[in-house]
């Protein structure tokens, strides 16, 4: 017996803000949702599987239009005319109370009741599948203890978008504990809501799958689905990865580059060891610029010149399909600045105010309230909203982020210390 489970698919998910990067491939980023669940069908006919479990937010939203919908179908029918059945919870993204628009399932789909916890039997394999979906979007109880005990004889599986007992990054919906799990006798927990693959336990085994395709920068590496393979009682399962666009976060030390002329091989480097044996993707990357440099100054006097440098680099990696999405750069000056706020003068008084604020949370976040509120008020509606749940991009200041607002102080200082290219003997005079 072999099936596949997979959970965050996120269909049509929205990519806020790409128009605003010249160049990007923007047709396969908003198709890459679309092309990773084909690709999951296609491993699922190869495979030969029996069937396939979907644990939650296979849409992102409510359906704006019904081509969502309808392309969907198309790829479950492509697993009907297989013979292949799917299972499907509803998690928080897609709880049956926020969906408006709907078409009928196909006969090979089982979407477990938002009402209470069932079981789906497959006598022919000696399965049971145990489900519950979202009935809304906000779930805070435990669902574990109204799932079904397990059935003996069977392999029993439970189906379940969950945040356990908490992930960073994720809202907690449905918590449990691995003790819940445990004390329902399922040989396998199929989770979902959490989008980095994380094995929680083998026996039982108890798996986070991921989301089948990264959607921003923060979802980096490769991401697919769970191929299980049952054997008389031996259980084997691999990852199968099946992203289209793949995401990376790739950091480059600038401390030794003491050159313009060098960045172009240091960034080459850092891009092709980021990119080997990673297949036929779309390596979306953004690129971090760190450490102490002299380029820092560079960059202070003619801004743009560094992203342009690892721009160009990326063009010379000609062993992957490589986009840069953002180059941001995290680079001290190599000024003293222990000396310079020794010194009396006006930069003097910028390095030790710096350091003022460094110590002072409250008085940190006024300056930074009071200077970016009118700014971030004035950025479009959508982004407010994610940026009201956590979920914008990381180049969006949070103003009850003392870290984040920190950097930006400290960036500022480096840029005007380096702008000005005041000689350290006389920056401490």
């Amino acid at each position: 017996m072999r099936f596949i489970h997979t959970a965050d698919l996120h269909i049509d998910s929205p990519l806020r803000g790409l128009s605003r990067y010249q160049g990007a491939p923007l047709e396969r980023l908003r198709s890459a949702t679309r092309r990773a669940l084909e690709r999951l069908v296609e491993l699922a006919v190869v495979e030969k599987v029996d069937f396939v479990l979907m644990a939650g937010d296979l849409y992102d939203r409510d359906w704006q239009d019904f081509h969502t919908g309808l392309f969907v179908n198309a790829q479950l029918v492509r697993l009907k005319n297989a013979g292949i059945q799917v299972f499907i919870v509803q998690g928080n993204h897609d709880a049956q109370s926020h969906m408006t628009r709907q078409i009928p399932w196909p006969d090979n789909v089982k979407v477990f009741s938002s009402r209470s916890a069932e079981t789906a039997h497959l006598k022919a394999l000696g399965v049971a599948i145990h489900g519950h979906s979202f009935p809304n979007r906000e779930v805070p109880e435990n669902l574990v203890p109204g799932y079904p005990a397990a059935v003996p004889g069977c392999f029993n599986i439970g189906l379940l978008h969950t945040s356990l007992t908490g992930t960073d990054g994720h809202d907690t919906y449905a918590p449990a504990t691995l003790s819940d799990l445990k004390a329902k006798g399922y040989d396998y927990w199929a989770l979902g809501h959490v989008h980095a693959r994380q094995v929680v336990c083998e026996a039982p085994r108890v798996v986070f799958p991921g989301n089948l395709q990264g959607r921003h920068a923060r979802e980096t590496g490769p991401k697919g689905c769970e191929l299980v393979t049952l054997e008389g009682a031996t259980l084997t399962a691999r990852f199968v990865p099946l992203d289209v666009v793949r995401w990376h976060q790739v950091e480059i030390d600038m401390q030794p580059v003491l050159q313009l002329d060098d960045v172009r091989r240091t960034v080459v480097q850092a891009l092709q060891s980021a990119v080997a044996d990673a297949g036929e993707v779309l390596h979306a990357m953004r690129v971090v610029l760190t450490g102490q440099t002299a380029l820092q100054a560079l960059e202070a006097s003619q801004p743009g010149t560094l992203e342009a440098a690892v721009q160009a680099a990326a063009q010379e990696v000609s062993s992957a399909d490589v986009w840069i999405e953002q180059v941001r750069l995290r680079l001290r000056s190599p000024l003293d600045r222990e000396r310079i706020a020794q010194g009396a003068g006006a930069l003097g008084e910028l390095v030790r105010w710096v350091d003022e604020l460094s110590g002072d949370g409250q008085s940190l976040e006024k300056f930074c309230r009071d200077a970016l509120t009118e700014v971030l008020g004035k950025l479009p509606a959508e982004v407010q909203a994610a940026l009201a749940h956590d979920q914008a991009d990381g180049d969006i200041p949070r103003l009850d982020d003392a870290a984040a607002l920190l950097a930006l102080v400290r960036d500022a200082e480096a840029t005007l210390l380096a702008r000005l290219n005041v000689p350290e003997e006389k920056a401490a005079s």
